[in-house]
């Protein structure tokens, strides 16, 4: 990553935790929250599912988990506030597929963030959107991790993907369970579905969100880190 002024194409910079650098930042309409830890290995983007934001407490506590293995986050609505009212775009994952393809390639255009490789974090419907966007944006995207993910919605999508996916569902989850294990069919990019023994859907029991922020930083580091070529442990779908 670009140093000094490159910086200041994202817009003012405010300080955060541990020297992190934080940015409120604008994809077209677009609004999102940018932090870079010092030396970032990477930069993850999140996609929050239906009913959620990019205040969203779980995907927050994941991102500074990622941040903690220098993992830079940038937490975006892919809707605009009125439009987040209108169910039938909450599940348009075409749209929101687009809107995510649109903040991964002004990603790439700043001259701060050059460099980093990206990763997709989606949750519920912001699965489904992160596996259409890598799958449009093969050679941007070098990961994906879901949690509580609806890759199903994706379908068409999923033999697209090239990008080593990881889906981390609740063993208690078991509808969404399935259908992870259907759609893990369908991928042909290196996978591994990770299941949190006890967990439900929204991983709201002690310790399940931490079990998923140190998977989702262990996959990310894997293939942002370096040079993607070192899988993790047990990276073969299960």
């Amino acid at each position: 990553m670009k140093q000094g002024s490159g910086s200041d194409a994202l817009g003012v910079a405010s300080s955060g935790a541990a020297g992190e650098i934080a940015f409120e930042v604008r994809v077209g309409a677009l609004e999102g929250d940018l932090v870079l830890p010092s030396q970032a290995l990477g930069l993850v983007l999140f996609a929050h599912g239906s009913g959620s934001s990019r205040f969203s407490v779980r995907n927050r506590n994941v991102a500074r988990g990622l941040r903690r293995h220098r993992l830079g986050t940038l937490l975006v609505d892919l809707l605009q506030a009125e439009e987040a009212q209108d169910r039938r775009k909450v599940f348009d994952i075409d749209l929101l597929g687009d809107r995510l393809v649109q903040v991964i390639d002004w990603v790439g255009a700043q001259p701060a963030l050059t460099g980093l490789r990206i990763g997709l974090f989606g949750a519920s419907t912001g699965a489904a959107a992160a596996l259409a966007a890598a799958a449009r944006r093969p050679a941007e995207v070098a990961a994906v991790v879901s949690r509580g993910g609806r890759p199903d919605l994706a379908a068409n999508a999923l033999p697209e993907v090239h990008a080593p996916t990881l889906l981390i569902v609740g063993s208690a989850d078991r509808e969404v369970l399935a259908l992870n294990r259907d759609a893990a069919r369908l991928l042909r990019c290196p996978q591994r579905l990770e299941i949190v023994a006890g967990a439900t859907h929204l991983f709201e029991e002690p310790g399940a969100l931490e079990q998923v922020s140190t998977l989702a930083a262990a996959w990310f580091e894997a293939y942002l880190g370096g040079s993607g070529a070192t899988e993790p442990a047990g990276a073969a779908s299960r």
